[in-house]
């Protein structure tokens, strides 16, 4: 994070006031704010995929600039006529995301607006008798449910979409991929798993002015988790964004 400076923090920033815009617009409906904020979790990878790149340039001796940051969203789009496989696996996995993290939404909002004992509206609101409320169970029962639904997004993501950005693999493979690292690592994955959460919501807690850090600090921690995890000596390397493979 330190050695790509702005760009990297530019990252951090922009989730920040993406997230302040979400709250402007939804302050007084917060049963379905938290759902938009949890779900952030879901879709998290995509939009880490420009420290993926910095950091797979940095690892290449390579220039990790904001050039880089653009041919890295573009080059896909140039890409598919030509690499039509290249192009559409990373496109198909981030709607899928998307789709998941919008499912997570609804289902979050749908829950709170029919097991809350009053209307939510606020933070207050969703502290008082959500949270902390001492007759019924109906945060550890959301808990319970954002968990049982974001366990297999996490073990079909963790490193997939490092993966599609650094190999020629298909989504398919990216995503069995991730799920035999999970399988093979669970202890540590949940351990890792758990920090992310942690981390994401003390950006949270902080009005998301810590997430400006956070952000850049976990991307570029997920690439090196990447390279950790998983041997790709054998799959074939995808050249940088905006060269030929």
């Amino acid at each position: 994070m330190m050695r790509c400076g702005w760009v990297s923090i530019a990252h951090g920033i922009a989730v920040t006031g993406f997230g302040a815009i979400l709250f402007l617009l939804a302050r007084d409906r917060f049963w379905l704010l938290a759902g938009a904020f949890s779900g952030f979790l879901v879709v998290a990878p995509v939009l880490a995929t420009g420290l993926y790149a910095l950091s797979r340039a940095l690892e290449r001796g390579e220039p990790a600039d904001a050039q880089l940051l653009m041919r890295t969203w573009t080059h896909w789009g140039a890409n598919r006529r030509t690499d039509p496989s290249s192009y559409w696996c990373l496109v198909r996995f981030g709607l899928l995301l998307a789709l998941a993290g919008t499912g997570w939404v609804l289902t979050s909002a749908a829950f709170i607006t029919l097991f809350a004992p009053v209307p939510i509206s606020s933070p207050a609101d969703f502290l008082r008798h959500i949270v902390i409320a001492p007759d019924h169970f109906v945060f550890e029962m959301w808990l319970t449910l954002g968990g049982v639904l974001a366990a297999p997004v996490f073990a079909s993501s963790v490193i997939s979409m490092q993966l599609l950005l650094d190999r020629h693999v298909t989504a398919l493979e990216a995503v069995l991929a991730s799920w035999r690292v999970v399988i093979a690592n669970p202890l540590p994955m949940a351990v890792w798993a758990a920090l992310l959460m942690t981390l994401t919501m003390l950006g949270f807690a902080t009005a998301l002015v810590g997430m400006i850090v956070i952000i850049p600090l976990l991307g570029h921690a997920s690439w090196h988790a990447y390279r950790d995890l998983l041997d790709t000596a054998a799959l074939p390397g995808r050249a940088a964004p905006g060269t030929r493979s």
